[in-house]
């Protein structure tokens, strides 16, 4: 009996050995969407109105649930850390390309609004670094093919910056952040107030017609289909949905209103490419992640967490996450263990049988037994935020986590509803510290000279942008015509940098 006790232990470890092994460079082909402001409590299959996600609910019978899964809590920086399997703050990313052009976000690392040589106000020029190994690149280099098809918002000005300097071999859709869904302007263009075109495919702009959730969804299943059996690929389809301006919906808004319309043709996008997937035989080599950016804009639409997207509640980083893997992650099955978006990183590339040997060290964990053998998280700390964000420096350790000077267990009240802190100094005190020790890892910022010139351009993209086509001249002249010319003195068409309580 003793024998039996001692070897059983063993065994298992050497099962899971051998299921890792196995899964080590199986090389399955990769999709992974991502929607954009969507809540925890608006998918059908975790609470919301089941009319609206029919196929994510599909998605959802068909995979797994994690019920701790976490983002940052704002767009650029979850984009950069699933990029790169880095905290944002390592490559700045906690701060967006467009905030170097507002006054109020400049102030906050000691830097002022930029003048160009003609004396006219312009943003400084701010991106994931070309030096960054993304995800992208690591999975090319093993043979993948790769495709970005959605919004990027890593970069939108320099050549290199752009998503094919940064391993994708194939891209469509959008450089910024909130596109008109309808005539694909950023409706402004810090410190600039009027729209610029961001609209392309493989880095040159594209005229096209038609609502760009459903556009999104079509150059996926499109690009699906011109794969083959013998070249795994890699897509990643970051959707702008649910993100506004959410404004002319072209159907369902009469039955649904236009926030829950859009949505819902969301979820008919995620349809018609998870039918592409199984149309062209792919289904069964084919690992499919759904997860969402960042928590909603209302605390309503995360309930039962408190806080919402900009901040660092339960509301605003866990969000909604599933897996599907045929043969490998159980169906109609909770995961509770905790992982974070940067995580994928080297998941996807143990998975392809890439390295995790690079310049930049990594704060990914490999996923590969959590999410397939059943085996406990390897991640037992996440940094959400640390000093020098506009948001508050936060940290998640085991059960607990800080924000600023307040302190929650998170397993006992996932909720955030009793600051803990007063009676547990001893905690806040080694949480502080593990803060400020990681926050000195952060690298300088630099004084950020390069600058966008024109700083009113027709389209996002410097070489795109000096000989724009007459077509594209004329479309945004027609958005810039019905735009505000005169703004309140210190009124903005942008928000203003988060006040830190």
């Amino acid at each position: 009996m003793l024998l039996k006790t001692l070897l059983y232990p063993i065994l298992l470890i050497a099962l899971a050995n051998g299921y890792s092994e196995e899964l080590t460079g199986s090389r399955p082909n990769i999709v992974f969407i991502l929607s954009d402001d969507m809540g925890w409590a608006q998918p059908g299959f975790n609470g919301g109105d089941k009319d609206l996600t029919p196929n994510l609910d599909q998605l959802a019978s068909e995979g797994m649930k994690l019920t701790q899964f976490y983002s940052h809590s704002v767009c650029a920086p979850t984009r950069g850390a699933f990029l790169t399997g880095r905290y944002a703050f390592r490559t700045w990313m906690d701060w967006r390309s467009e905030d170097f052009g507002k006054p109020s976000y400049l102030e906050k690392v000691g830097l002022t609004l930029a003048i160009n040589d003609r004396g006219v106000p312009t943003r400084r020029i701010h991106a994931l670094d070309t030096n960054e190994r993304t995800v992208a690149e690591a999975l090319k280099e093993t043979g993948y093919f790769t495709a970005l098809i959605g919004k990027w918002h890593c970069g939108e000005w320099l050549k290199e910056h752009l998503p094919m300097q940064q391993g994708f071999m194939h891209q469509y859709g959008h450089y910024a952040w909130g596109i008109d869904y309808n005539n694909y302007t950023i409706p402004h263009n810090a410190p600039a107030r009027f729209a610029v075109y961001d609209w392309h495919r493989n880095e040159r702009p594209l005229e096209e017609n038609g609502y760009t959730t459903d556009l999104i969804g079509a150059e996926a299943a499109r690009v699906i289909g011109q794969q083959s059996q013998d070249k795994p690929f890699f897509l990643y389809v970051p959707f702008n949905a649910v993100h506004g301006p959410i404004n002319e919906v072209p159907r369902y808004a009469e039955q649904y209103g236009a926030r829950n319309a859009a949505l819902k043709i969301f979820d008919e996008a995620v349809g018609r490419i998870l039918s592409a997937i199984d149309r062209n035989g792919f289904e069964d080599n084919t690992l499919i992640v759904f997860a969402n950016d960042n928590g909603g804009l209302t605390e309503e639409s995360n309930h039962p967490y408190r806080g919402t997207k900009n901040t660092t509640f339960e509301g605003g980083v866990r969000v909604p996450c599933i897996v599907k893997w045929p043969g490998h992650a159980r169906p109609q099955t909770l995961n509770n263990g905790m992982m974070f978006i940067a995580d994928f990183f080297s998941t996807f590339v143990t998975l392809a049988g890439g390295s995790l040997e690079q310049e930049h060290p990594l704060d990914s964990h490999d996923m590969t037994e959590m999410l397939f053998a059943s085996d406990p998280s390897p991640r037992t700390e996440i940094v959400y935020e640390v000093t020098g964000s506009v948001r508050i420096p936060t940290i998640r350790q085991g059960d607990y986590k800080l924000m600023g000077d307040r302190l929650f267990n998170i397993i006992n009240d996932p909720h955030e509803t009793t600051d803990i802190a007063a009676d547990n100094p001893w905690i806040v005190n080694t949480l502080q510290a593990r803060l400020a020790e990681v926050g000195k890892e952060r690298p300088p910022l630099g004084d950020k000279p390069l600058l966008m010139d024109p700083p009113l351009p027709y389209i996002y993209g410097l070489d795109e942008n000096k000989k724009p086509p007459q077509w594209l001249v004329d479309r945004v002249e027609k958005v810039r015509a019905t735009q505000p010319k005169e703004w309140a003195p210190g009124e903005t068409p942008w928000p203003q940098a988060p006040k830190t309580p």
